[in-house]
């Protein structure tokens, strides 16, 4: 992988518009790697959990309470039958986005169209999320559930194919990022989970994003063991730098090995809560560099060298995390501050 971004600009994909067109427009004129956005507060069908849910067997969506859940009480092997005869057929347009689950997408592939460039991004939220928060009728965990669990697998992959193919036809370098919020909780007593399965689970999802020539990237919004997520086949690790960076500077052999792979690490240096309005560019990009001294110095005195200006070209700058439960106001905020941060690192 030759990609060296050198702080170019991307988003993690929620915002908190009621629909996509104009916000797209927004995206692509200012970011550098645009991405589509989700777009919760339009509807329900957009929560980040319902949103690739279409074809999952067993799979109940109460509209009125707006809940997602699963249910196997009743016999689930026709609905079975029927998602892995499409997989096996390798029919990746079946496990699709629709409109009515993700306008956004749709918008932003118009956009997208209409205009020129060479990168768009996607994403999808991660197996591991899905399957820890979706649970079946008694309360239990769907990853815990062996069935379960590889279908979510499974759907998850196809649909990284399927939106990697689309915006292949609009954009020649394709990334694919798969959010994993819960992952902040791994090796906790909430995750019996083991750092062999996390990495199984999470390299089925990329060995298909790879599959259509696009960049595999992992979105965590907090703290997590990274020596996990740096031992998968991830091409792109994005983590809150605002919040965590140093917490990077424990792993300097996977992060070593990680580079010398081609990694690219996105930083997500831009806070997206109150804190947005009490920075700037200048402090922002400031901080980062700092970070990456720091890392430099850290990893040199246990023996690894990673050099700052090494890890600046294998660098892309992001949000912290997603803008879906923020407001307006907050997001122009993010995006002004974003670009302006970029200005600068690329010129450090």
């Amino acid at each position: 992988m030759e990609f060296k971004p050198h702080f170019l600009t991307t988003q993690i994909g929620s915002m908190p518009y009621p629909t996509g067109s104009a916000i797209c427009e927004r995206i692509v004129s200012i970011l550098d790697i645009p991405a589509w956005p989700q777009l919760p507060r339009r509807s329900f069908h957009e929560n980040m959990y319902v949103q690739y849910s279409r074809v999952l067997p067993g799979v109940v969506l109460d509209e009125a309470k707006e809940k997602i859940s699963f249910n196997t009480e009743n016999d689930i092997s026709p609905a079975l039958e029927e998602f892995y005869n499409h997989y096996l057929a390798e029919d990746v347009d079946y496990f699709g986005l629709t409109p009515d689950y993700a306008s956004g997408f749709y918008n932003m592939l118009d956009t997208l169209h209409k205009t020129s460039g060479e990168w768009a991004k996607g994403q999808v939220t991660g197996p591991v999320s899905v399957g820890l928060t979706v649970t079946d009728q008694n309360l239990r965990a769907s990853l815990y559930d062996d069935m379960l669990a590889d279908a979510i697998v499974k759907n998850t992959a196809m649909n990284a194919r399927w939106q990697a193919r689309q915006l292949h036809a609009v954009r020649p370098n394709v990334i694919i990022f798969v959010d994993e919020p819960y992952l902040a909780s791994f090796g906790s007593a909430y995750i019996s989970l083991s750092r062999e399965q996390v990495i199984a689970i999470l390299d089925e999802v990329y060995a298909g994003i790879h599959a259509e020539d696009a960049l595999g990237g992992v979105h965590c919004c907090a703290n997590t063991d990274w020596s996990v997520l740096l031992s998968t086949q991830v091409d792109i690790l994005n983590l809150d730098a605002f919040g965590y960076l140093e917490n990077l500077a424990l792993y300097p052999a996977e992060l070593r090995a990680f580079l010398d792979h081609g990694g690219i690490v996105a930083w997500g240096i831009v806070p997206t809560g109150q804190e947005i309005f009490d920075v700037n560019a200048p402090g922002l990009a400031k901080k980062l560099l700092d970070g990456l001294e720091m890392i430099s110095q850290k990893s040199r005195a246990r023996g690894v060298s990673i050099d700052p200006a090494e890890l600046a070209f294998h660098s892309l700058v992001t949000p912290s995390c997603g803008l879906g439960s923020t407001t307006i106001e907050t997001t122009e905020r993010v995006l002004e501050t974003l670009v302006g941060t970029s200005e600068i690192l690329k010129k450090s």
